[in-house]
């Protein structure tokens, strides 16, 4: 009987400690996009000189910034537009559900899905319907970031190209 128990023991501690490797596994692999060694943490700023806006005009000039915060990844675009307007938009940057966007008419909600550790896809929409797409690509030194806009709507076509270079602290 005894050994019937230390048999079963053994066997409960060897599963707990594979299940316990495979959950630090999976935690740690969930956590890595969003680390705080991610690349995409920081400053961006919008290269015009490498992006292309159609039909255009594009912006007069514009910043990105990924921090981490206590609820998770946090986007910033603080955009001025060659009239004078300006706009800060504020939204979640985590994958796989619907996050609120606050600081822009155009658009209300914002769903990421991550490709891979380079590439994230978004869907940003107004009121339930989807108004414009993106893809984001971080180049694998993690100096550059494009990211690919469209929206296609009847008279209403837009594709555009926005470079970004990482700003380094001076």
């Amino acid at each position: 009987m005894r050994d019937i128990a230390r048999r079963f023991v053994h066997a409960l501690t060897g599963t707990l400690f594979v299940l316990s490797l495979s959950l630090t596994s999976s935690h740690a692999f969930a956590q890595s996009p969003g680390s705080d060694q991610d690349p995409l943490f920081g400053t961006w700023r919008l290269d015009l000189s490498k992006s292309k806006y159609v039909p255009g005009p594009p912006p007069r000039s514009e910043t990105r910034t990924y921090t981490r915060d206590a609820q998770g990844v946090k986007g910033q675009i603080d955009r001025h537009y060659a009239d004078g307007r300006r706009e800060v938009i504020d939204y979640r940057a985590d994958a796989d559900h619907d996050s609120p966007v606050s600081g822009t008419q155009a658009y209300d909600a914002i769903r990421f899905k991550r490709v891979d550790r380079y590439t994230t896809e978004a869907v940003l929409s107004h009121a339930g319907r989807v108004w414009g797409t993106a893809r984001r690509v971080l180049s694998e030194n993690g100096e550059t970031l494009t990211i690919v806009f469209r929206r296609f709507e009847p008279g209403d076509m837009v594709s555009n190209v926005a470079v970004y270079s990482k700003v380094r602290p001076k």
